[in-house]
């Protein structure tokens, strides 16, 4: 039997930002790579996104209070 962990309701939506949104992030909200929290590249949640060190995610959970709630990462070697 196969699982994917992708397609469990606990693991919230992973989405890997093109550059033009990358750098609008990084402008609209004054910020850089460093500043984000990090996330390996071989986590299991992203290893389908073909993601490489210095790429951002965006992963989206649903919240109760928010409805989604929107967090970043910044992808490193691990």
């Amino acid at each position: 039997m196969s699982f994917t962990i992708t397609h469990h309701q606990l693991v919230p939506k992973h989405t890997k930002l093109s550059e033009s949104e990358k750098e609008k992030l990084f402008k609209e909200q004054k910020l850089s790579i460093r500043d984000l929290p990090k996330i390996l590249k071989t986590d299991s949640a992203i290893m389908k996104l073909s993601v490489k060190s210095g790429d951002v995610i965006k992963i989206e959970r649903t919240s109760r209070t928010a409805g989604i709630a929107i967090y970043y990462r910044g992808v490193i070697d691990g």
